[in-house]
């Protein structure tokens, strides 16, 4: 189990599965409860969920000790990306007619694999002063 959990691909994506967790309980409760549109929903959920997300994959995944900042700044303008590409998959989707649902996992599926890259080698990644110290 240790050595399973000391691959940062596998903390990743337990860290993403509990955010996914939380962006999809938002989304629901926004839309099926509130009765918000869909894209709206979509799009709050995902952002409100920034902060969980950034922190459980910062702290947990990657260990990452990074100046806050600059991570903080690229994880925003991956968030930015992120979200436009959230509303656009699953509006898709729900429109042929396979539901929202559906639509959520696809798009969460898609932010998965890139993400990780992004996050490993982009937001979280190490400061390259400090393999030369």
């Amino acid at each position: 189990m240790r050595r399973l959990l000391g691959h940062s691909a596998v903390r990743y994506l337990i860290a993403g599965g509990a955010a996914f967790l939380v962006d999809l309980g938002l989304l629901a409760l926004f839309h099926r409860v509130f009765g918000w549109p869909l894209w709206l929903a979509t799009g709050l959920a995902f952002l409100i969920s920034f902060f969980f997300t950034y922190t459980v994959q910062r702290l947990f995944a990657f260990t990452s000790r990074s100046p806050h900042g600059i991570a903080m700044l690229k994880y925003a303008a991956l968030v930015a990306f992120n979200t436009a590409a959230s509303v656009l998959i699953v509006a898709s989707v729900d429109l042929t007619g396979a539901g929202w649902v559906v639509g959520k996992v696809v798009a969460t599926v898609a932010m998965t694999i890139w993400n990780y890259f992004a996050y490993r080698y982009w937001v979280f990644a190490a400061d390259p002063r400090e393999s030369r110290a």
